[in-house]
């Protein structure tokens, strides 16, 4: 409902142009199949690879297509007068700046959106509509969040607004890090409040940034490729972590198992095991009854550990992307902004 809402007040609040028909007939089509073929490439390899350890032919093949198309379309491109898609827009520094760190929050966004209903399925057995309560928090404080972003934005200068937001959207990751089998709800709320917080203070100033200084002639062409980065960032970003969840449980368990057969009190104590019994000292043969009970706690407690370490690998990149705050202010500072495309970023704001 809110979003039949919104997109019926954007319906009517935005301003609308009569469609261009006669650029159908301008159109690279094969420009249009390379890319479609580079980018469903990719995207078919960063979900496959994951499940296939990146190892498999079909992989290596769509990893190899991907190539191509794009090498390709590149090619294609730079040759035309009228191009599918202007790259040239990248030499402004503002707008290259502007699509990494849009590209660093896709990770992030899609990442943690895509990490927590799993951590919550597969580790606390919640059903999809207890999951959908738990992650309302993000939501709310995103819509909390955004009216005083949006003033913030126009006040504040936009530079270090951005280093706030993605130093936020770290904090809140690092938070989610140090989950336990136990964590819920009560758990989860602070480094949701944080992420959510942080989205808005990410996005709005930095999408000002990178798309103030276009022309309006080239705003449409601009913001699409900012939104794409954002897209691939975030496909990039969940390849990613369904690879460490594949990979990483299994050398958990054999740390885990070897901790207790040595009889280590904090490796039963992240396992869910009772502690009297484990006092540093090995403890010999298990029976098959023991073996049974233990392997679901210990192969839980993998898990947990390999979302604990997803979360910390996308809170390190976040924290990375904060040296790239300075380029952005000297990227700021290299150009003017037009009037125009002070109101389209005033829109965006």
């Amino acid at each position: 409902m809110p979003g039949l809402l919104i997109a019926a007040v954007a319906a009517q609040s935005l301003k609308r142009e009569a469609p261009h028909w006669e650029l159908l007939a301008r159109l690279d089509y094969l420009a249009l199949l390379l890319l479609a073929l580079f980018l469903g490439s990719l995207e078919l390899a960063l979900k496959e690879g994951p499940k296939r350890n990146w190892a498999d032919g079909m992989v290596l093949s769509l990893l190899g297509v991907c190539v191509l198309g794009g090498g390709a379309f590149m090619l294609r491109n730079l040759k035309r007068r009228e191009r599918l898609i202007d790259l040239s827009l990248f030499a402004d520094s503002r707008f290259a700046v502007g699509c990494l760190f849009s590209f660093v929050l896709g990770m992030g966004l899609y990442g943690s959106v895509y990490l927590l209903p799993l951590f919550l399925s597969f580790v606390r057995q919640h059903t999809a509509f207890e999951i959908g309560q738990v992650m309302l928090v993000t939501g709310a404080a995103q819509l909390l969040a955004a009216p005083v972003a949006a003033v913030l934005e126009r006040r504040v200068d936009r530079c270090l607004l951005t280093g706030i937001g993605y130093g936020l959207f770290a904090l809140g990751l690092f938070a989610n890090a140090f989950a336990t089998y136990a964590t819920d709800f009560d758990g989860l709320f602070l480094p949701q409040v944080l992420r959510g917080v942080a989205m808005m203070l990410c996005i709005l100033p930095t999408t000002t940034l990178a798309l103030a200084a276009q022309p309006e002639s080239r705003m449409a062409e601009a913001s699409g490729l900012f939104n794409l980065m954002r897209n691939l960032g975030g496909a990039i970003g969940i390849a990613v972590i369904d690879t460490m969840l594949e990979l990483r449980p299994s050398v958990h368990v054999a740390r885990l198992v070897g901790h207790l057969q040595a009889g280590d009190p904090m490796a039963a104590l992240e396992v869910g095991l009772p502690t009297d019994r484990f006092h540093n000292v090995p403890i010999g043969p298990v029976d098959q009854a023991t073996r049974e009970l233990v392997q679901p706690l210990v192969e839980r407690a993998a898990a947990v550990a390999s979302f604990n370490e997803a979360w910390v690998l996308i809170g390190l990149l976040f924290t990375v992307s904060l040296v790239l705050v300075p380029l952005l202010r000297s990227a700021r500072l290299a150009g003017r902004v037009p009037a125009a495309a002070k109101s389209e970023a005033s829109i965006l704001g």
